[in-house]
């Protein structure tokens, strides 16, 4: 006997966004392309030599990151102590300060290919290259970007039905302002 009633669907599974898909796959690649490397240079040449490459890796990425982080914290206080002083901050000089701690942990990352690309991003062409390019492709996708506040896109609230539908909404706060001494209201009300 049927009542008439069509059979529960399943919604549709969202579909995987092609940097989750090739992601893991990429990073298997480069994984097995680093060990297939260390082992043929060890071949060529011996252990020793590979371990020491290693080492020096290591060693020369924390030192890139420990100068690019003074470097980067001198940027922030000398703009601090601008804007006190009414001073217009300058706008020139700190833009590389991502890229050497990059290249940097690129370093310290045990591999040849890693420290090839870290080395690589420590040439000042390279990064200045690589920062234009950066910043115009955040350009676009902010410009792609709905309008609005970064505190508005908190407040939406996105509920999502049995059957796969998705109603929006707006997340409105009544609080009354509490007394100073009194306490907190209970989490479950």
């Amino acid at each position: 006997m049927t009542t008439g009633a069509p059979p529960p669907t399943r919604p549709a599974r969202p579909r995987r966004s092609r940097l989750r898909t090739l992601l893991p796959l990429g990073v298997a690649v480069w994984l097995v392309l680093e060990i297939w490397l260390l082992v043929a240079v060890a071949h060529a040449t011996s252990g020793f030599a590979v371990f020491l490459l290693l080492v020096a890796g290591i060693v020369l990425g924390a030192v890139v990151i420990k100068r690019a982080g003074r470097r980067a914290f001198d940027n922030l206080s000398r703009t601090l102590q601008q804007q006190q002083s009414g001073v217009a901050p300058s706008t020139e000089g700190g833009g590389g300060n991502g890229l050497m701690m990059l290249g940097g942990l690129l370093l310290m990352i045990p591999g040849l290919i890693s420290d090839a690309l870290g080395l690589l991003l420590l040439i000042p062409p390279v990064q200045k290259g690589l920062g234009r390019y950066t910043q115009r492709a955040l350009d676009r996708r902010m410009s792609a970007a709905a309008p609005g506040t970064v505190g508005g896109a908190f407040r939406q609230a996105r509920m999502h039905r049995p059957d796969g539908k998705v109603v929006q909404g707006e997340v409105i706060h009544h609080d009354e302002p509490r007394e100073p001494g009194e306490p907190y209201p209970p989490l479950n009300r």
